[in-house]
Order: C-alpha cells, then sequence, then structure tokens
C-alpha cells in the first residue's frame, strides 16, 4: 500500500485501489466535525458521504416524541451514509458527531458513479456494509437483553476501537441518548465501573483505565462485532 494511503487515517478510504484513490483524492474535503454536529437527518436527501479520521459518528433513530437511540457508531474504519450507494438516497436513521474530530467528505455524485461501475470499490462497500448491519443487529438485541452496565460496556470499547487514546469526551446526557436510556441509569453504571478502577470520569471526560477489564464485564455483543469487522475487512482491520 503507498504511504500517500496509509497516511489518510481512514481505513476505507486507505484500502482503495491506487487508480482509484489518484481518482477521488482531488474531490475529497477535509473537514472539521464538531461534537454534536448533524451529518444528515432522518428522511432527507443525502448531499455527500463522510469518511471519519479522528471523529466518531453515531447513527440514531429517532422516534416521533423525539427519543432516540443509537443503532450503530462509524469511525475511522468506515463510511457514514450507505443509504447514498445501496440506492435508498435517504434513511430513517440520523447521523450525528459523537466525539469531535476529522474527516473527509465526498460528494454523493462521485461516490454512485463508482459504485455502479461494479468494480473492487463496489465489493469493498458491501463487506463493509455487512459489517455495519451486524453491529446494528447486535445493538438491537444487546439493548433488549443485556443489562446496562454491559451495554455501556459494549459501547465504550466500540467507541475506544474507533479513537487513537483511551480517553472520550462524552456527557453523561449523551450517553443516554445514545443508549437511549435515563441519564440517572447511566450515571449509576459510570459510577460502578469507577468504582472498580476501570475507568475515571470527569466534566465529560471519560478515561478507560483498564480496558481488559472493560471487556470482562462487556456482554458477547461486543466480541460478535468486532469478530464481524475482522473477518469482513481483515486488510482494513490491519491498516
Amino acid at each position: 500500500m503507498p504511504n500517500s494511503l496509509k497516511s489518510v487515517h481512514n481505513h476505507l478510504l486507505a484500502a482503495l485501489p491506487s487508480e482509484q484513490w489518484l481518482k477521488w483524492k482531488p474531490e475529497l474535503e477535509k473537514i472539521d466535525l464538531a461534537l454534536g454536529q448533524v451529518l444528515y437527518e432522518s428522511g432527507r436527501e443525502m448531499s455527500h458521504v463522510y469518511f471519519p479520521t479522528t471523529a466518531i459518528v453515531s447513527l440514531l433513530y429517532v422516534m416521533e416524541n423525539g427519543a432516540s437511540a443509537e443503532i450503530a457508531v462509524v469511525g475511522n474504519e468506515g463510511i457514514v451514509g450507505i443509504s447514498l450507494f445501496m440506492g435508498g438516497g435517504s434513511t430513517p436513521s440520523r447521523a450525528v458527531v459523537q466525539s469531535a474530530g476529522h474527516g473527509y467528505r465526498l460528494k454523493a455524485k462521485a461516490m454512485y458513479e463508482e459504485f455502479e461501475r461494479a468494480g473492487p470499490v463496489l465489493h469493498l462497500l458491501l463487506r463493509y456494509t455487512q459489517a455495519l448491519i451486524t453491529q446494528m443487529s447486535q445493538t438491537a438485541v444487546c439493548n433488549r437483553h443485556h443489562t446496562l452496565d454491559k451495554q455501556l460496556c459494549r459501547w465504550l470499547l466500540l467507541s475506544l476501537d474507533r479513537l487513537n487514546g483511551p480517553e472520550l469526551v462524552m456527557t453523561q446526557e449523551l450517553i443516554a441518548n445514545m443508549l437511549g436510556v435515563r441519564r440517572e441509569g447511566v450515571t449509576e453504571a459510570a459510577f460502578k465501573l469507577q468504582k472498580a478502577g476501570l475507568i475515571s470520569y470527569a466534566r465529560g471526560h471519560i478515561t478507560v483505565i483498564d480496558r481488559l477489564g472493560i471487556e470482562s464485564r462487556s456482554c458477547e455483543c461486543y466480541a460478535v462485532v468486532k469478530k464481524e469487522y475482522d473477518r469482513l475487512l481483515p486488510d482494513l482491520m490491519a491498516v
């Protein structure tokens, strides 16, 4: 892989064939992604796809009464906006930046044209989409059958995998919105982890002190999702 691709810091972009990277490079716009920024709304037509590098984006399903719950997270392993190239053009979910950072965006036309060519980019994106669907499915099962403590551990691990360090900037209120639970529940679950010496939490900053301890407290859902990403996208995970 050329060094220029390794330095992109998004695994999907780094996995592109060199000729495709050279084609897209002039059209990729490097952008700042602010905490809470909405990349697309439910039912709205998408103008771009996004490739996070240091940011994490949460995909949320929003109910009519405004309540929401996270269905997946996307970071430096992937792309935000799969509905654009899967033929839907829009989706009932909302994409919100859950951890501020940077990324790239690409106009819808450029992505759609390449997908329609049915070349290696199509197969790469389809494998990624299957992995993302696994995450969505496992999240639904986890939210239904596992305790909030275990859900929080799963969420922390998925977020850590998409960051360069052990610290997350995230208020308990935002975490509660992501998990679709009351803030008091998150406060209690976070206190348990802090008391056990697994995390430290202060003023919206969560620092994971003992990742192995978090993994031991998590349900099987995190391992299922990670195994599927590693199986479908082994070259990406090694970047």
